[in-house]
């Protein structure tokens, strides 16, 4: 309890003796004080809310408090606190909820800074079913706000708070006597307005509400409540990506809630929790075999690097003294930068096919290892270069642009070359051009992640399918797979069907000789309008944010503008649809492929059975093959 606690609490908890005994003052604002007390009938803790005395002295205001309240108290989900009861004792109206032990979303933005995008997307995510479940039952929240969103200590479970309770004057949306009721920096353009508000009104609210969350920044700020009115009816939002490194999908999700128009948000809490449920999926965590490999174990680097690499000298130098021949010292160089290191390689190549991987997971492994790193980079680095690396960039070309001169003019200056003067000069100009290239490749490296490029690279090219084919000679012949969560379906499938195939007798491997290449195709083949479908996505993305970003604007070109757009938006989607149709054929081809040679090692399936079946996956193979043709036509004609 309070150690001087004020005239109301002491009010307040005179009419309450013998039903809650009140402990502390939780915290409180326009619409309500929070106390903590003590159920006493139940010995529980729950969190009173009290409507402020002044307001509940308009008997209108009073009436629709507990209405809307009890309305409240009859929602029952896992994310909607609940309410206990809803009462009034003299001049006092409150109800009782249950008490969370945690923080507001606030309150853990405030303290430890921004979310995680995948505690982000999951705390969202939660929020929109409870949306999506008290919209069901007829009810707007209204204020939708981190301030609302609390987050349980022990498990991290988002609960919202306050349903039905925030817009009690003329819909949370109008001034009354110059006070704004409700909280401006998360109104929808149509609640500012004052005009009717639905459900599509509290995702306009989650959107600004996850663009804080994700950057600890809110979309529209001002001195002024209305001013922020003002921005939330008139300018579009910035793009969540321009102001913190967020994972597309998830910006996607969040800057479409932030439309102006209700038209263009997520239709339902539903539809939005599916969009934020597959921003997550994109981002599920890759087995750790993979993670420790792409991040430590394909590279070569790191302190023994360092030792090794300081070491290559005094090698060198012992095997002369030892050997007293030049060609000793020179093979020993070599050695030391080509044999050695491929040994190393080598050695990490065999531990990692023996824990189940094979190469066809690396190009995903490093995939998501750039992802990660973009969003890192973005995050310390923000997202375009500084003024200091636009210095610094410059002064390296030019260091690099004078180097290559001089050393050309070393090189190429007739005998007796240049004067002791020039030459120094020259030397001294080489210098600083391959100090400034060296300092320009560690600021690339701040952007581009360099290193895993170059690692990527080198494992998924020639080099990289040496090591591994070298490698497997030294594998023992079973070794137990990982779960193989992190592939896509086509690549499971297409890989399952090729260790199938090996496994029939040589005889019916013959007669079906094709299958490994027509197998093959269809996974190369899905692949490509897998990434085509996620290109699309981008693009429609692009385009209705485009299209949010001109609403408003009016006139005769905008229309014919919109019109233009409208007609691309559809022309996209007709492809989508078509995309994923052929994506699905492909892997249903797969698919087909490995029940019937499962049936053929079962022995209940044939060899014609399988026969047919490739015909069939040639000819989705021929369909894909054709649209990947037109889509080329097509983007020759544009440019």
């Amino acid at each position: 309890m309070p150690e001087r606690p004020d005239q109301l609490f002491l009010d307040f908890q005179s009419v309450l003796a013998g039903r809650y005994s009140l402990e502390r003052e939780l915290g409180r604002g326009g619409m309500g004080v929070v106390y903590l007390a003590r159920e006493v009938r139940l010995d529980r803790p729950v969190a009173v809310k009290l409507l402020p005395p002044v307001r509940a002295g308009d008997e209108r205001l009073r009436e629709r408090f507990l209405r809307e309240a009890r309305t409240a108290a009859k929602l029952s989900h896992p994310h909607i606190i609940p309410i206990f009861a809803v009462d009034e004792v003299d001049a006092f109206v409150f109800f009782a909820m249950a008490y969370v032990a945690g923080e507001t979303l606030t309150e853990r933005v405030r303290r430890r800074g921004p979310l995680a995008p995948s505690e982000a997307g999951r705390v969202l995510r939660e929020v929109a079913w409870a949306l999506a479940y008290a919209h069901s039952q007829g009810l707007v929240h209204r204020d939708v706000k981190p301030d609302n969103i609390m987050l349980e200590e022990a498990t991290g479970r988002a609960l919202v708070a306050d349903f039905g309770i925030a817009g009690l004057v003329r819909g949370a949306a109008g001034l009354d006597g110059g006070e704004v009721i409700g909280t401006p920096e998360f109104m929808s353009p149509e609640q500012a307005l004052g005009e009717h508000v639905d459900a599509r009104s509290d995702l306009y609210a989650l959107g600004a509400v996850g663009y804080f969350a994700l950057s600890g920044k809110l979309p529209f700020e001002a001195e002024k409540a209305t001013d922020v009115l003002a921005k939330q009816v008139t300018e579009p939002a910035p793009p969540l990506a321009s102001v913190a490194g967020v994972p597309r999908r998830l910006a996607q999700a969040i800057d479409r809630c932030l439309a102006k128009d209700p038209a263009e948000r997520p239709q339902t809490g539903e539809a939005l929790a599916e969009q934020l449920g597959l921003a997550l999926e994109q981002r599920r965590e890759l087995p750790v075999g993979l993670r420790v490999f792409v991040k430590r174990n394909a590279r070569l680097g790191g302190v023994g690097g360092l030792i090794y690499v300081i070491s290559i000298p005094f090698i060198m130098g012992f095997v002369g003294s030892l050997f007293r021949r030049g060609d000793a010292v020179l093979w020993t160089f070599a050695a030391a930068i080509t044999v050695v290191p491929f040994g190393i390689l080598l050695g990490r190549a065999r531990r990692f096919l023996t824990s189940g991987f094979g190469p066809e997971d690396l190009a995903a492994a490093f995939r998501a290892e750039l992802e990660y790193g973009r969003e890192e980079r973005i995050f310390e680095y923000g997202r375009g270069p500084s003024l200091y690396e636009r210095v610094l960039r410059l002064v390296g070309i030019g260091g690099l642009s004078i180097g290559a001169v001089s050393g050309y003019l070393i090189f190429n200056t007739p005998y007796p070359g240049p004067g002791p003067w020039l030459a120094q000069v020259f030397g001294w100009s080489l210098s600083a051009g391959l100090l400034s290239g060296f300092v320009a490749l560690v600021r690339l490296q701040r952007r581009i992640d360099l290193d895993t490029r170059i690692w990527s690279w080198l494992w998924q090219g020639p080099v990289g399918r040496l090591l591994f084919r070298v490698a497997r000679w030294f594998v023992p012949a079973k070794s137990l797979p990982p779960p193989a969560t992190h592939r896509p379906t086509e690549l499971a499938l297409a890989m399952a069907a090729e260790q199938l195939f090996e496994e029939l007798p040589r005889d019916t491997r013959q007669q079906l000789k094709d299958l490994p290449d027509v197998v093959r195709r269809l996974e190369q083949d899905a692949q490509k309008m897998r990434g085509r479908l996620e290109e699309l996505n981008d693009a429609l993305g692009g385009m209705r944010d485009e299209g949010h970003g001109k609403a408003g604007g009016g006139g005769g070109g905008d229309s014919a503008i919109g019109a233009r757009r409208d007609r691309i938006v559809t022309e996209l989607e007709n492809e989508r649809t078509l995309v994923h149709n052929r994506l699905a054929d492909a892997v249903k081809a797969l698919e087909t492929i490995r029940l019937n040679l499962l049936r053929l090692r079962a022995g209940s399936g044939s060899v014609q059975s399988l026969t047919t079946d490739l015909g069939i996956a040639r000819e989705v193979a021929a369909e894909i093959n054709r649209l990947l043709e037109g889509r080329r036509e097509i983007e020759q004609e544009l440019r």
